[in-house]
């Protein structure tokens, strides 16, 4: 397997997505909301990339493709 490398979302990023999902502008987010989401986002992105790497490799593709993740993104939306 390649190297695994560790990627973090931004907790501002994060922060600023979760407040424009809300309506009410006077909605606070509090850091274990962030931390929660940005936990769930990293677990989701794993997981697709593990799907589309063996999706990938049954194909017998060299090289993980956007057509790869299209392709186990509904199962995957539905298991989450």
């Amino acid at each position: 397997m390649a190297n695994q490398v560790e990627v973090e979302f931004k907790k501002e990023t994060i922060a600023k997505l979760l407040n424009k999902s809300f309506k009410d502008t006077k909605t606070k987010v509090n850091s274990d909301a962030v931390t929660l989401t940005s936990e769930m986002l990293q677990i989701f992105v794993e997981e697709a990339s593990r799907r589309a790497l063996k999706q990938a490799t049954a194909e017998d593709s060299q090289q993980v493709e956007v057509e790869h993740f299209e392709k186990v993104l509904p199962q995957l939306l539905l298991d989450f």
